[in-house]
């Protein structure tokens, strides 16, 4: 039988969520903890590996079992209370043995947050921006990201993938409060990609970049040419989406 568990989690204290040697990372915590739970060794396949620092307010994961579960939010109740305060799995439920976390999702979204004030309550959370944006530049420049296409400009070098085709679906910023919150979905993501979108986007409001020359870089696939990447701190993964026939 396949599972797949919904989860949170703040990313501070990780080294990210795919396991490490000699790192605290969020799969390894995960496929302890479940595994010493359910007396057996679980593997446990996320939708997606967020690097250090990185967030994550909705992941889905899966693991398998030869025998079936029951009282799934038992499990889900017992495991809360082996995990540390910084993850926490929201519900476990049964999937069709051909859905795969990463695999079979068609959609996945990030927020980046951005504090445009000095906040003690965003450190660690979000990244401290007090210098004046252009706000509407930003979406001008972001609303050119929206489509099906190369964004080899903002991936990271050397990463193992065939290709740097994505469709993106969403991207934009809202104002909320002392906050800027950007938001991304596509069909796929690349490594350290909405991180260097961000970081290139902030410099169209800071005046270093013009909305042309942003096409420009974004054109150009040339890594090199964009800006440098966001921290991670402001960085989640916000939701994931499958097609409804994997579920039970």
């Amino acid at each position: 039988m396949r599972y797949f568990m919904e989860l949170s989690y703040h990313g501070a204290r990780f080294a990210g969520w795919q396991v490490q040697p000699n790192e605290r990372t969020v799969q390894g915590e995960l496929m302890e903890k479940l595994s010493l739970l359910l007396q057996d060794e679980i593997e446990v396949v996320g939708a997606g590996r967020t690097d250090a620092g990185v967030h994550a307010s909705k992941m889905i994961a899966h693991f398998d079992m030869i025998t079936e579960l029951t009282n799934l939010d038992n499990i889900a109740f017992r495991l809360n209370r082996f995990l540390e305060d910084d993850v926490a799995v929201h519900r476990i439920y049964a999937v069709r043995s051909e859905a795969h976390a990463r695999f079979s999702a068609v959609s996945r979204s990030y927020v980046y947050r951005i504090s445009r004030v000095h906040n003690p309550f965003a450190q660690g959370l979000a990244w401290t921006v007090t210098r004046e944006l252009d706000v509407a530049a930003m979406n001008r420049a972001a609303a050119l990201l929206i489509g099906e296409r190369d964004f080899g400009a903002f991936a990271r070098t050397g990463s193992d993938v065939n290709h740097h085709i994505c469709n993106l679906t969403q991207a934009h910023w809202e104002e909320v409060e002392n906050e800027l919150v950007f938001h991304i979905s596509a069909n796929r993501f690349l490594r350290n990609m909405v991180r260097a979108i961000v970081g290139t986007l902030v410099d169209v409001g800071l005046g270093k970049c013009s909305e042309s020359q942003f096409a420009t870089i974004l054109e150009s696939k040339d890594r090199k040419k964009a800006g440098t990447s966001a921290p991670g701190e402001g960085l989640y993964l916000s939701d994931v989406e499958y097609p409804s026939e994997i579920y039970i």
